[in-house]
This record gives structure tokens, sequence and C-alpha cells, in this order.
């Protein structure tokens, strides 16, 4: 039973990543990045690691996110 939800844990990782680096959306690739960490966070969740979890949900999925979702709007407004 692990093994496949770390089966589709990985899945998803791999899927949004390609996601982020093919989307022709910028604000779309920024919330693809943001959801392979979010995955990341629960596959270190399900590993046993939940210091690592909640370091990578805060900051990798969460802070992360929306500084490059500001950092988007900000450059937008300028145009």
């Amino acid at each position: 039973m692990i093994e496949i939800l770390m089966l589709l844990l990985c899945t998803g990782i791999i899927i949004s990543g390609v996601l982020a680096v093919r989307l022709d959306s910028l604000v779309g690739a920024v919330v693809s990045a943001g959801l392979a960490s979010l995955f990341a966070a629960v596959t270190y969740v399900v590993l046993a690691a939940p210091d690592v979890a909640m370091t990578e949900a805060s900051i990798g999925s969460g802070l992360s996110t929306a500084i490059f979702l500001y950092a988007v709007r900000r450059t937008r407004e300028d145009d």
C-alpha cells in the first residue's frame, strides 16, 4: 500500500515539474512548481520525516510560491 502511495506521489512530483517547465503561462508554472513542492512535503510525511515535511510545506511550497507570484504581479504592472 505504501509503495503505491509513494509511486503516485513521485509521479505527481514529476508531472508537476514537467508542467512547470513546459507551461506558457508564468503564473501556471509558478503554481505547478509549488504543487511539486507540496507533493514532496507529503512524501516526507509518508517517509516519517515530519520536521522536513513542515519545512518543505511552509518554505518550499508556501513562501516561495507567494514570493514568485508577487514578483510576477509586480513585473506585469510595470509593463
